[in-house]
């Protein structure tokens, strides 16, 4: 008997209700115009939204860190694989953020469930959106903590849960900055207000924010004014960067903290000097180059307005990330499929990773994106719109 038999079973459920996974392969480089399976498209899936994931001079500056540095880091940073860069990139980070000090961690996901099973366990409780990102809701549930999830974006309904936490040692508030998903941001005042209020830490993770929004592109708590009153922040380098890795801001004792107790510091291989070293060269782009996200957020508010005259449903938003609502996995892939033999890419996005009923085409929007790849879009998913009107 095999003890692995339920696997298939399983497999076809998911099969069955449209939610199955098949893996694809992209031929070439992270760029506008990829090859997927053999398919030549547009690029509408990648969170490279400043453009870096595939700068020459990025490329160039890697290639070189890796004839000086190699490429593995050997061992985890508390033993020998904290190198020079990872050094230059923490103390950037810090200064790039206003922050004390800054840690980096192998991947976002890293960062997010070592960040909340570090600070929060047994005893303390955790208020969370119920749309936040997975690693926000892993580390949640690996904390140990009581966890209450408020609706989303509801600060009435975690006032209310607020209340009543005498009980507890230690509360937080964790949120995304801006919803990967639903391409909008949280209202961080009225967190920050609340968090202060009910002394609670408040935790925002600025993964799909950092490196466009704000003046600086800090981030969604620069853009709202309140990044002096946000005890901890965490984000990533794999989207605006275009690059790899994780990281957290704060306070000179809290990275401390971080770099002691964090398992999933303290047990992964550190980060490659190599990989560093291209975040560094990414963060120069970012500070020097404001352009980048002036003119990403601008195409964005100019593709949002055409998309939604069309009559597609797009939750509120001015940002980079346009979900287009569909509602059933069934759809949202049918429409995914039809415009990929358009030859526009953009990917459907299904449950568990949205609410059944709320499944999605998400537009992940780029620096690199011009305008006729932008119209090329609009006219394809209106030749859909129209198909799909004309069927019913």
């Amino acid at each position: 008997m095999n003890p692995l038999n339920w696997i298939s079973e399983e497999l076809e459920k998911l099969e069955s209700q449209h939610l199955r996974r098949i893996p694809t392969v992209r031929h070439g480089p992270q760029t506008l115009e990829i090859n997927l399976d053999g398919r030549s498209c547009i690029n509408f899936g990648a969170n490279d939204y400043l453009g870096l994931a595939n700068d020459v001079g990025i490329c160039r500056t890697v290639m070189e860190a890796i004839a000086e540095y190699g490429w593995s880091s050997g061992a985890s940073a508390s033993l020998t694989g904290r190198s020079s860069q990872h050094d230059k990139l923490e103390k950037a980070l810090a200064k790039f953020e206003g922050t004390d000090a800054a840690l980096v961690f192998p991947t976002g996901y890293a960062a997010n469930v070592g960040t909340l099973t570090s600070l929060a366990g047994r005893g303390d409780v955790i208020f969370s959106d119920e749309k936040n990102h997975a690693s926000l809701i892993d580390g949640c549930r690996l904390s140990r903590a009581d966890i209450q999830i408020y609706p989303h974006v509801d600060m009435d309904f975690l006032r209310n849960q607020l209340r009543d936490t005498s009980q507890y040692r230690r509360k937080l508030i964790v949120t995304d900055g801006l919803f990967s998903m639903d391409g909008d941001v949280a209202p961080l005042p009225d967190l920050v207000a609340l968090a202060e209020q009910y002394e609670a830490i408040l935790i925002v993770d600025e993964a799909h924010a950092t490196g466009v929004l704000g003046s600086l592109g800090r981030g969604a708590c620069e853009a709202m004014g309140v990044e002096d009153r946000v005890a901890v922040r965490t984000g990533n380098f794999s989207k605006a960067f275009g690059s790899i890795g994780g990281f957290v801001t704060g306070s000179e004792p809290l990275i401390r903290w971080l770099y002691n107790r964090a398992r999933s510091q303290v047990f992964s291989t550190a980060l490659p000097a190599a990989a560093c070293t291209a975040t560094l060269a990414a963060l120069q782009n970012v500070e020097h180059e404001p352009y980048r996200r002036r003119e990403l957020l601008e195409r964005a508010q100019w593709l949002r307005t055409k998309i939604s005259a069309q009559g597609w449903e797009l939750p509120a938003g001015n940002d980079h990330i346009i979900p287009v609502i569909v509602g059933q996995a069934t759809d949202a892939l049918a429409l995914s499929q039809s415009l990929l033999s358009r030859g526009i890419y953009v990917p459907a996005i299904r449950p568990p990773t949205v609410a059944p009923g709320e499944s999605r085409l998400r537009i992940s929007l780029s620096y690199l994106h011009r305008e006729e790849h932008c119209e090329a879009l609009v006219d394809q998913l209106g030749r859909c719109k129209a198909a799909s009107t004309s069927s019913q």
